[in-house]
């Protein structure tokens, strides 16, 4: 873990080695006050000698200036290099959930991944650099430290770095509880921004079902866990720090006791003792440091093996010789395909049809018979567990991920606008496309006009997910941004449902404008919007019928019931 960790500084060595360098002057810098102490107690002062006292003094407060400087240098390029590291890896993080299957967010919610993503690397700063420079410098004014306090008296010094072991076997012993206390809090506030992204999103419907008082339950009891796992952790790092304070502590008392018989049999100079009690902090705050380091390194390891944990997750990979699907055509060619979301029921059962280039194919039936599944398993969005999928004659694994899907569109009855601008949105179905192409594709939408009445026009910002908009405005933009994107199969999954009966006769016009000269799959409920395609599938797990509109109707079997059902006359 920490190999993968320290790797993370290799684009940064330079200032990384600079800041080194800094933190091994500034320890250099501070053993100066303690050698001057020493020669001003053991000779300065007893032989009367002002010059040097007054010399020494401005050395030292020249090495003071030096060492501000130092430490400016070294705090401020040190974070820089935190901040860095740590966009590094949230960069990295998003590129790879980018590149991660559907399964992946279908097994981890919104809010935790947030998590992961923000509140787990936010320590990384932090530990980015403190943890490399305070430890080196702690060991480098360790060691001076001892040499220097050893010149002055080698049994005494070794006494007191006797102390040293027991610190380590604290350390030891609580580092299990620290480490397991801080992965605790970590899902802890997973847990807390999972609930609260949920409530925040779903507030119009706490409130229109007068919820609050659950919804203020279930964050409650988040909130409860992640103070039951900080308190864990507190207690762990209150005995780890008491403990270690007590053992400093005893530095105190081993030097007060055996540095005061030292003195009584006369095996020390007063000088050399009062140097040395000067001193011993050149020590105890390095052994202080290197206990502070130990908490920071636990918190911010446990977010960083939940950080690594998402990058070692298995994400979409390109088949060896796959190539990019260039011109399609549209032939779409379903052969034996089963699959199954959990790997034990299947949704899809040995399913085939094919679809020429340019027609139209609906897929209907009742909720859960796997016809959305249908079309995810098209786009890759999951990997069947039998049979074949081709497009225009060749496998879809023979294709990229990126070529294949950019050849297909889909839209959805759940329209997702990002928060933005109408344009913004509308581009997005075709980032390098021109002013006037994004124009013409509102106009296909039949929204240009909506837009210009608006105050900002195509820079309206249109709110998170759209919620300024009208459903019909928003299927529209979402309509514009497939026109910009051309595709030559499109998806049409529920499109209209959600829309009342007159916005979608509205809309229709311009779905069958879409939808021309493109092999289309209609996924529908609305039976009256599926009338005129070329081939109709009753989808129940397997094809339970097929063919067109009059022949089902006249079979008289469940798409005739499906029919009859929507469109009985109430008298």
């Amino acid at each position: 873990m920490i190999r993968k960790f320290i790797a993370y500084y290799k684009p940064y060595r330079v200032s990384f080695i600079i800041n080194l360098f800094a933190a091994l002057m500034i320890s250099f810098l501070g053993l100066l006050y303690p050698i001057l102490t020493r020669q001003m107690l053991n000779d300065y002062i007893p032989n009367m000698n002002m010059n040097m006292i007054i010399i020494g003094g401005l050395i030292l407060l020249g090495s003071y200036l030096v060492r501000m400087l130092l430490r400016f240098w070294m705090q401020y390029n040190g974070h820089m290099i935190g901040v860095k590291i740590q966009r590094d890896m949230r960069l990295e993080m998003f590129h790879k959930l980018q590149k991660l299957p559907y399964k992946y967010f279908d097994d981890h919610e919104t809010g935790e991944v947030l998590s992961k993503l923000v509140d787990d690397l936010n320590p990384i700063v932090e530990c980015a650099h403190h943890i490399p420079t305070d430890f080196f410098t702690s060991v480098v004014m360790l060691v001076g430290s001892f040499i220097f306090l050893a010149s002055i008296d080698l049994m005494l010094t070794l006494v007191v770095f006797m102390c040293i072991p027991i610190l380590v076997f604290i350390t030891i012993k609580t580092r299990k509880q620290l480490s397991s206390a801080f992965k605790e809090a970590r899902v802890g506030m997973a847990m807390v921004n999972t609930s609260m992204e949920s409530s925040v999103t779903g507030i119009r419907v706490t409130k229109a079902y007068t919820n609050s008082d659950i919804e203020y339950d279930k964050f409650k009891d988040n909130i409860s866990f992640l103070v039951g796992a900080r308190r864990k952790g507190f207690k762990a790092l209150g005995i780890f720090l008491s403990s270690s304070s007590f053992v400093t502590d005893l530095f105190n008392v081993v030097l007060l006791i055996v540095g005061g018989y030292s003195l009584y049999l006369g095996r020390i100079s007063f000088g050399d003792f009062s140097s040395f009690i000067i001193s011993i902090n050149l020590f105890i705050g390095p052994v202080n440091t290197l206990i502070r380091l130990v908490e920071q390194y636990q918190s911010g390891m446990a977010g960083f093996e939940r950080f690594v944990g998402v990058l070692g997750e298995d994400e979409e990979v390109d088949d060896k010789d796959a190539t990019a699907l260039l011109n399609a055509r549209g032939d779409i060619e379903f052969s034996n395909v089963s699959f199954s979301y959990d790997g034990s029921e299947n949704v899809l059962e040995d399913i085939s049809f094919k679809i020429d280039a340019g027609k139209s194919i609906a897929l209907v039936g009742a909720s859960g018979g796997g016809k959305t599944t249908i079309c995810s398993l098209l786009m890759r969005f999951y990997e069947k567990n039998a049979g074949e999928i081709k497009i225009d004659g060749k496998k879809i694994e023979d294709y990229t991920y990126h070529s294949l899907r950019n050849n297909i569109g889909i839209v959805q009855q759940d329209v997702f606008l990002f928060s933005g601008s109408i344009y913004d949105n509308i581009v997005y179905g075709r980032p390098d496309a021109s002013h006037d192409q994004v124009i013409e594709a509102a106009k296909q939408a039949n929204i240009h006009d909506f837009v210009l009445s608006l105050k900002d026009g195509y820079n309206t910002e249109i709110g998170e997910r759209g919620i300024k908009l009208s459903g019909g405005q928003k299927q529209r933009i979402s309509l514009a941004r497939m026109f910009l994107k051309n595709p030559k199969i499109l998806i049409l999954d529920e499109a209209t449902s959600a829309l009342d009966n007159t916005t979608e006769n509205l809309i229709q016009k311009e779905l069958d404008e879409l939808c021309k000269n493109r092999t289309t799959i209609v996924v529908a409920h609305r039976l009256s919007t599926v009338k005129n395609v070329d081939h109709i599938m009753v989808i129940g797990k397997k094809i339970l019928e097929e063919g067109y509109h009059e022949d089902l109707i006249s079979k008289g079997g469940i798409y005739n019931d499906l029919y009859n059902m929507q469109f009985k006359k109430i008298g």
